[in-house]
């Protein structure tokens, strides 16, 4: 579905990535992991259009986010971690509101709304101001806003901070779906959700792919068998050749 191809970024001296390349299909749930400073958001940004690769390329179906900018994310979802909502708006109005940007039709729109409202349990708070609502709810809305012009992909930044287990659990059901017939890439730090919903890990550190596994495989290369433990000494192994280096 989407492809990044020999990607790298620079700020001036500084290389946020060097050389990054994979492919997500249809169906898979990818964790996207890496410490603070791994350059996670950088690439979101990049796949989202946010910013432009200083080398490489992305590529959904034959088409270069850069070049087409407009009609690749119309196919992509992004959900930015504390994703902004207009408190005063009710729900609905968001909703309506975000689809307008989109000049999504109103026999399409009316169909999607009540998918989404079903999917994500926003009946009974469809007419209330966002600013009223828990962060649970908030974090609903968003997904909602992110999907109302029918996206193929889904792009999500530590979807789960802050959810109590209730809300997690939802959010995991509602994310499976989805991949049912798109695709699913998290940035997370919360390796629970990794071996809750994930069929793959994108492992970044400073800049460069570690590795592109799952979770399973990345798990029991450690005595430990456990994610946690093995993310860690990957990426403190990585530090170490960087410093003897």
């Amino acid at each position: 579905m989407i492809s990044v191809e020999k990607i790298s970024k620079s700020f001036g001296n500084l290389i946020a990535l060097h050389d990054i390349s994979f492919r997500i299909e249809r169906g898979e749930i990818v964790a996207l992991l890496g410490p603070n400073g791994a350059g996670k958001t950088t690439l979101i940004r990049l796949m989202t259009g946010l910013l432009s690769p200083t080398e490489g390329r992305i590529v959904y179906q034959d088409k270069d986010i850069a070049k087409e900018r407009v009609s690749v994310l119309h196919q992509i979802g992004y959900i930015p971690e504390n994703a902004p909502l207009y408190n005063d708006m009710t729900v609905f109005e968001f909703l309506n509101f975000t689809a307008e940007i989109w000049d999504i039709k109103e026999q399409i729109l009316e169909e999607r709304l009540k998918h989404l409202v079903n999917k994500l349990e926003l009946k009974t708070v469809l007419n209330r101001p966002i600013g009223e609502l828990s962060k649970g709810y908030r974090h609903r809305v968003a997904i909602a806003g992110a999907l109302i012009h029918g996206p193929k992909i889904l792009i999500m930044d530590e979807p789960s901070e802050g959810l109590d287990p209730n809300q997690k659990y939802g959010l995991r059901s509602f994310i499976r779906e989805f991949a049912s017939q798109g695709a699913v890439l998290l940035s997370t730090h919360i390796m629970e959700d990794v071996e809750a919903i994930a069929n793959r890990i994108i492992l970044l550190n400073e800049g460069k792919m570690v590795t592109d596994t799952t979770p399973m495989r990345l798990k029991y290369q450690m005595p430990e068998r456990d994610l946690s433990s093995a993310f860690r000494r990957i990426t403190e192994k990585q530090n170490q050749e960087g410093i003897r280096a």
